[in-house]
Formats: structure tokens, C-alpha cells, sequence
């Protein structure tokens, strides 16, 4: 039987307590900037303020060590193989930052190895002939930096050199703000911000990959809370350079959907021999640094073109058996039953309306009434469909803050924080019925042994159904019963779509944007809008609902592009036909 995942990966995802000169304290779950490595046949993921590390033996099934020995609350970990033994590294502001080793981190506590300098975003990376190399920088005012490493001791060799920059004048994808627009500074404070940061996108992230014998610089930007962050490559012929922008860029995007985000990551091998991106997706409600975890396919094409196929990239997605076969898929195996159907709900608050919990977006949510003990929410199909899969979003509403915490808080000159490294439990029913009246179980939660705040739940067989209920609700962190999708994918009973054969398009701001528009398709859901650089390179995309216009603002300056709108719904995915705009 295939197993599926489905993006943001189902983790028990650490909540942490942050309070900041700028705001007051609040509660949100984080994970981000995540490091994934294939090391004496398990995976590892270190991930931003989570305390430990999970593991994994087949990408599917991932359990999670605390590391007391490491520093909790230094961003962006990084971990790589060096002479047989793992090297952690993580960021650090205003002191050096310590290089930490483990010959088995299952079983051997990581040992401080040196204390260099100070950086953020860091990453190692050992080269075929064993010599070492790291690599720093996130700032909007400095480039990514590079120097050789001593294997042994993990000091410098040699001076720092500057690797890449930004180039916002020339590659759309890197401008800064929402949909690459930045907004006005909306109080003093944003306006101080703003003065002191200025404009420029952040460029961060670094991660290195070899692939026949080209050397693959990756790098974030603009910024991680907005729907735009991507990751981008340089490829050249040495460690250190020089780089060359790739003609395909960025790799990993994921602008539109029901969870947006697809920068700072890392690349890796799985045991087959498949490339992977891994990545930061982002909610960023509760808090700028609210981030989840993505995980999609990636590879190198017949030109050495580095790219990810994030084509519905939030729907499930079967592990391949074997050596990955369907990485030039435009559809995925089952459609999104869920969008806007009709749901109903034992209460729910103002702004906070049960349809919150269809609309696809991740950003709003249902939440139920503080008085009510029995919540409960439903939806109804329309009509009996084969179910393959639900995945369940709760979202953290207005989380009370725990008694006592800043007893316990990591305190600086600028913030105090306390990350909880022991999970939460997350408590629910989740029934289905092909009738309103007979209910059968799909998933029973309520022995409180998990706090999966996106549970992915998949069906030996697809199941005959029309109705879904959640019941029994107890939240992590005693919120109230909230959620932000019920997402439920299989098989509608009608067509897909006709196709978009036509495309008006015009291209904006220099260059940077294409402001595109197209004939509206009855019974479509949505548009899935591919575009790249080729009639056979239309890697990225950006996924629309509801409406029949975009904006692609990820364009770069001196590039003809290719694109088709597929029309989607129910019933599955059509291509639309392939146009070329200059």
C-alpha cells in the first residue's frame, strides 16, 4: 500500500512563549528553516526553536529527541555529514557561535568542537574530496558569505569570500512584502522598522548541493513571513565560485494555495537515490515567525536545471516505492473535495464563521464560542464521494497565556522567550456518513496520545461518504476548539473542466510582472497557473480560487516565459493550452 503525506507535514510542532519590546507576549507553534539529512540509513530534521530533532526511517513515520545539549534557542540549524560523524550549527546575534559533533545522534550526545565567530543561517558542506567548506549571512545589507574549513577543529581557512547578493532590479521573485509588494508602514513603530531595515530583500539560507560535478548555491529570500518566500539557486564550478544566476529561478516556490511558503531549505537524497526540498511554510497570524514544514519532490532536469514540482503542493503525495517515476506530474492523485462546501458549527465567534474552516487558506480559521464545552463542526459534500484522505488544521485561536512562564523565560535586552519542549495534546472525534444519520469512525483522537496540529488521515480503501464531523475537541494549550481547514480529497461524481485555451498577458514593473487574465471556465474551482522558461520547463506555479486574474510578480528581468492555466475542481485537474509572452 503507498503511503501519502501532505504538506505541512504532520509533526508535533513545539509551542514557544515570546515577548518582544515591540509586542507584547503571545503563544504560537514554530518550526522552520529546516535541515534535512540522510545519515547511516535514517533521516534527520532540525528545525528553528524546536529543541530536538526528529528522525525517520522512511519519510512517513518521524518520532522526536529532545537535545538538552544544544543551544534551543539559536535559529536556523544546520546539520552535515563530515568524516563520518554529524556537524550541528545554528545562529547566533552578538556572540560566536559553537560548532557541535555527533558520531550517532540517536545515541551520543552532540560535544562542542569550536567557537569560530559569529553568524546566522549557517551550513557545511563537505566536498567529494573531503575538504570543507561553510557558508553564512541573512542580512539585506551584506552578501552570502563562503570560506574553507579546517575538517578537524572547524576553524577558518583562509579569508571570507563574498559568494552572492541580491538583485531585486533583475529577479522579481526577490522583492520584498506580500505578493512582492511591500505596504505602507501602518504605525511608528513599522515606520522605525522600516527606516532602520530599509528596503531591501533578506538574503539568507545558504544550502550547497554537488550534482555532476556542478556546485548548486541556494538561497532564501525576501522575507519568511510573506507568501512569496522562495528559495533560488546560483550554479558554478567550484565551492566558492564565482556563481551564475540559473535561467530557472526560483526552484522552490509556493505563492498561492492553502498553506503558502517555500523558502529556506535544504535539498537531499533519499535512499533510492530521489532529490527532496525541504522548506519553510508560513502561517505568520499569531506571530511574524508562525512557520510549518514542507516537504516536496525536486530534481535535476537533462540541462542540469535544479527545480521542484510544488504543482499542488498542500494535497497528498504517495512516497515513491522505489526510484521516484512521476516527478513531470501537473495533477495530483485525488482532487480537494472540501472548497466552500456547506459546514455548520456548534457556535462559533464574530470573524471567526465556520466557512473559515473550507475557503482554503490556512490564515483564517472557525472557532467556537468560549462557553461552549461540546463544540462540534460539520460539512456536508453536497454528495456521496469516494474519500481518500482528510487532513485536519487546527489552529492555535488566542491562546492564553500560561501562569508563570516568564519564571522560566530565556531573557535578552530585546525579548524574553520560553520554548515548551514537551508536546501537547491534542484531543478529538472525527466521524463520517453517507446518510447525516448513521456515522462511522474515521479517526478517534480522543485518548490524547498525539498533538498533530495538521493530522493527515489516509484510507486503506476510499470510503462512501458525504458528511464529516469533528467533535470532542480539546486543544493544545487549553485554546478553544478552532479550525483552519478540513480539507477532504478523493473523487467528485461530475467532470473536470474545460480547458483555457487563451491567455492575455502584459508585462509590468520592467519586466518583473506579467499581469495576466483569462476566460473564466464553468465548474471550475480554481486555476493552476504553470509557468517557466521552456514549452517543457514550466516548473513553477501559482494556485488561484475563485477568481480568473493574476499578477505573477516572481519574473526575472531579461526572460520570455511560457504559460498555461489548468482549470481545476472536483473532479481533477485540465491543462490549458501553452502560451508565450516576452
Amino acid at each position: 500500500m503507498k503511503k501519502y503525506i501532505c504538506n505541512p507535514l504532520n509533526l508535533e510542532y513545539r509551542y514557544q512563549i515570546k515577548q518582544t519590546v515591540m509586542c507584547e507576549a503571545g503563544v504560537f507553534r514554530e518550526a522552520a528553516d529546516p535541515t534535512m539529512l540522510l545519515f547511516n540509513d535514517t533521516y534527520y530534521m532540525f528545525a528553528s526553536m524546536s529543541g530536538g530533532f526528529w528522525y525517520s526511517d522512511d519519510l512517513y513515520d518521524w518520532n522526536f529527541k529532545e537535545t538538552p545539549e544544544l543551544p534551543i534557542f539559536d535559529y536556523a540549524p544546520d546539520v552535515c555529514a563530515v568524516n563520518g560523524k554529524v556537524i550541528f550549527s545554528a545562529s547566533r546575534a552578538g556572540e560566536p557561535c559553537t560548532f557541535y559533533v555527533s558520531a550517532n545522534p540517536l545515541t551520543e550526545p552532540f560535544a562542542a568542537v569550536s567557537t569560530p565567530f559569529q553568524f546566522w543561517d549557517p551550513h557545511t558542506f563537505q566536498d567529494d574530496d573531503g575538504r570543507v567548506y561553510f557558508y553564512w549571512g541573512c542580512t539585506n545589507q551584506e552578501p552570502i558569505w563562503g570560506l574553507e574549513m579546517n575538517p578537524e577543529t572547524f576553524l577558518p581557512i583562509g579569508e571570507k569570500v563574498a559568494i552572492i547578493g541580491e538583485n531585486e532590479a533583475a529577479h522579481g521573485w526577490e522583492r520584498g512584502g506580500e505578493n512582492n509588494r511591500l505596504a505602507p508602514p501602518k504605525t511608528e513603530m513599522d515606520k522605525k522598522i522600516r527606516e532602520h531595515l530599509g528596503t531591501k530583500p533578506f538574503i539568507e539560507g545558504a544550502f550547497m548541493n554537488k550534482h555532476n560535478g556542478k556546485y548548486y548555491m541556494q538561497y532564501a529570500a525576501p522575507a519568511t513571513e510573506c507568501n512569496v518566500y522562495a528559495d533560488g539557486v546560483y550554479v558554478g564550478d567550484s565551492p566558492l565560485g564565482p556563481f551564475t544566476y540559473q535561467a530557472h529561478n526560483p526552484f522552490s516556490y509556493r505563492p498561492g494555495g492553502f498553506i503558502t511558503g517555500a523558502g529556506h531549505g535544504s535539498t537531499f537524497r533519499d535512499k533510492s537515490g530521489s532529490w527532496w526540498h525541504a522548506s519553510t511554510m508560513r502561517i505568520s497570524v499569531n506571530e511574524g515567525f508562525e512557520r510549518r514544514i514542507g516537504l516536496f519532490p525536486c530534481d535535476f532536469d537533462t540541462n542540469g536545471i535544479m527545480w521542484c514540482n510544488q504543482h499542488f503542493a498542500d494535497y497528498p503525495y504517495a512516497l515513491p516505492e522505489g526510484v521516484r517515476r512521476d516527478i513531470d506530474r501537473t495533477a495530483p492523485d485525488w482532487a480537494l473535495l472540501s472548497y466552500n462546501k456547506r459546514v455548520s458549527a456548534s457556535s462559533y465567534q464574530t470573524d471567526y464563521e465556520p466557512g473559515n474552516g473550507a475557503n482554503e487558506d490556512i490564515r483564517t480559521w472557525w472557532a467556537a464560542d468560549e462557553t461552549d464545552k461540546d463544540a462540534w463542526y460539520q460539512m456536508d459534500l453536497g454528495s456521496i464521494c469516494d474519500v481518500n484522505a482528510v487532513q485536519l488544521n487546527f489552529a492555535d485561536h488566542k491562546l492564553p497565556l500560561p501562569e508563570g512562564w516568564q519564571d522560566n523565560a530565556h531573557s535578552t535586552m530585546m525579548e524574553k522567550r520560553v520554548i515548551l519542549t514537551k508536546p501537547q495534546r491534542t484531543v478529538f472525534l472525527l466521524e463520517g456518513s453517507a446518510d447525516g444519520e448513521t456515522w462511522q469512525t474515521l479517526k478517534d483522537r480522543r485518548g490524547g496520545e498525539t498533538d498533530y496540529t495538521h493530522d493527515f488521515i489516509c484510507f486503506d480503501a476510499p470510503l462512501k461518504l458525504r458528511y464529516l464531523r469533528v467533535s470532542y475537541m480539546s486543544l493544545a494549550m487549553n485554546g478553544v476548539p478552532a479550525i483552519s481547514g478540513l480539507r477532504v480529497f478523493g473523487k467528485g461524481n461530475g467532470s473536470a473542466p474545460e480547458a483555457v485555451t487563451s491567455i492575455k498577458a502584459i508585462r509590468t514593473e520592467e519586466g518583473l510582472d506579467a499581469k495576466l487574465c483569462w476566460d473564466s471556465i464553468s465548474g471550475a474551482d480554481g486555476y493552476n497557473v504553470r509557468f517557466g522558461i521552456a514549452e517543457d520547463k514550466l516548473y513553477n506555479s501559482w494556485q488561484v480560487f475563485g477568481k480568473n486574474e493574476l499578477i505573477l510578480s516572481a519574473l526575472n528581468k531579461d526572460s520570455g516565459y511560457f504559460i498555461a492555466v489548468d482549470s481545476f475542481n472536483e473532479n481533477g485537474v485540465t491543462e490549458g493550452k501553452i502560451n508565450f509572452i516576452k
